[in-house]
């Protein structure tokens, strides 16, 4: 039975100074290139045969060291991409939540009703996801490398579980979640596989998500 793991990206700078990124770039930090590495080694004992990767340069750098250590291309797809959000790409957590309060409340709470200006809501990346899901051939053991969002709706769909249910799961840095597949049928083994990143776990209660 194949496996599909559905990773978050290595922290980047902007994580650590809580900064939204959406669609924008920033890179890995240094502890999130040694959560790349970890996650290379957590994956090193499962017959991994393809990896799928946001085309966001803090994804494919995650990415990079489980292509080398299997010898395997890095494909980039971007229905896997961030969440757009919009007017806040850029701007930090803490400015938001003084100068744009209601929508920063209702993201943090509500975040099923949220749309972001001149961006997407999680219903745009569910639908994103799904037509992810409808071409997605699982045929052996994935890897998908993409962001805290996609993850999280991930999860909400594959489990049945309602939009509001958006901010129960436990999502990291460099951490995964994997599922077995049999045909149409995706088995939950485990929702945040995250022993790997012993010592190197980065706290998202200070991020920008």
């Amino acid at each position: 039975m194949p496996s599909v793991f559905i990773a978050r990206h290595g922290e980047t700078t902007w994580n650590v100074t809580g900064r939204y990124q959406g669609r924008l770039e920033s890179p890995l930090s240094p502890l999130g290139i040694a959560q790349a590495h970890r996650l290379a080694d957590a994956l090193a004992a499962y017959p991994l045969t393809r990896i799928i990767s946001s085309p966001l340069g803090r994804c494919v750098a995650s990415a990079e060291p489980v292509a080398q250590r299997f010898g395997l291309p890095i494909e980039r797809d971007p229905l896997l991409i961030e969440i757009a959000h919009g007017t806040w790409e850029g701007r930090y957590r803490d400015e938001l939540a003084v100068n744009d309060p209601e929508r920063y409340r209702q993201w943090r709470q509500e975040p099923e009703i949220v749309s972001f200006e001149h961006g997407e809501s999680i219903r745009d990346v569910l639908d994103r996801w799904r037509r992810f899901v409808a071409g997605f051939d699982v045929k052996g053991d994935t890897l998908l490398v993409t962001h805290d969002a996609v993850v999280r709706v991930a999860l909400v769909e594959r489990l049945g579980r309602p939009l509001s249910a958006f901010w129960r799961s436990r999502v990291l840095n460099g951490a995964f979640a994997w599922f077995q597949v049999t045909r149409d049928h995706w088995e939950l083994v485990e929702e945040c596989v995250s022993a790997h990143l012993s010592g190197l776990v980065a706290d998202p209660s200070t991020q920008a998500l």
